[in-house]
């Protein structure tokens, strides 16, 4: 059976309210490795643990983490099928999720990133890159390593969807936000996209927050996939 999942640990802070960190990984060790890393850690507070993705959404619903730690490879229920079943919930019960595996393999960062995870990272990472990571997808932000999201962006150029059509929400975009989607789906930064469109960074970052919300989209990540997923960009054109 899975080990309940239990309120517990945690740092203590005076400050803002500490990200809350749910733990999914079938190694046991592994498991107490992190939670001994992140309740180290000021701002940071492990909420609970499983063993896999089973019953996994009934499981955020209780604990409320702000971001989900999760395994790959795992007994019953894996981590990509556990992402995807949390991707389902709604937006104020969703967390980020951070996929976690011990193999930098092209599939499983594309398929993960389908099914809704806001970042990857490697088992073998160092405990600060770990903790970085975390506080980045529990701000908003998407973390994938540059070299990954070249060759994610690669991979879908190679093989796009069969159907390519734009969905109904597109038509909700400003002119401005459809031009900074397909942007950020070409792997742009704020600040590159603010250069080339002439305007500011602040008003970059508007627009993408706007235009995540009206697509229904978590994060950068998700919005790469979206677009390329319905045929926003192509091969050679920028929009």
């Amino acid at each position: 059976m899975n080990p309940q999942t239990n309120d517990g640990g945690g740092s203590s802070s005076t400050g803002p309210d500490p990200v809350r960190v749910l733990l999914v990984d079938d190694q046991a060790l592994v498991r107490a490795g992190f939670r001994m890393i992140l309740e180290g850690e000021d701002g940071i507070e492990v909420v609970g643990e499983r063993e896999d993705g089973e019953g996994i959404s009934a499981a955020v619903v209780a604990t409320r983490p702000d971001v989900v730690l999760m395994d790959v490879q795992m007994p019953r229920v894996d981590g990509i099928e556990a992402t995807r079943q949390l991707a389902e919930l709604p937006l104020e019960l969703a967390p980020a999720v951070l996929i976690l595996t011990t193999f930098e393999r092209d599939d499983y960062v594309q398929d993960s990133l389908r099914a809704g995870a806001s970042g990857f990272v490697l088992k073998n990472a160092p405990p600060e890159e770990l903790v970085h990571a975390i506080k980045v997808v529990a701000a908003g932000d998407s973390l994938l390593a540059p070299s990954v999201t070249r060759r994610l962006i690669e991979r879908m150029v190679a093989a796009p969807a069969e159907t390519p059509t734009p969905p109904s929400e597109i038509e909700d975009l400003t002119e401005r936000e459809l031009a900074v989607l397909q942007l950020v789906a070409r792997g742009w930064s704020n600040a590159e996209i603010a250069e080339e469109m002439v305007i500011g960074a602040t008003t970059v970052k508007t627009h993408v927050s706007n235009l995540l919300t009206k697509l229904g989209l978590r994060d950068r990540i998700q919005a790469v996939v979206f677009a390329y997923e319905h045929g926003l960009v192509r091969p050679g054109v920028y929009g």
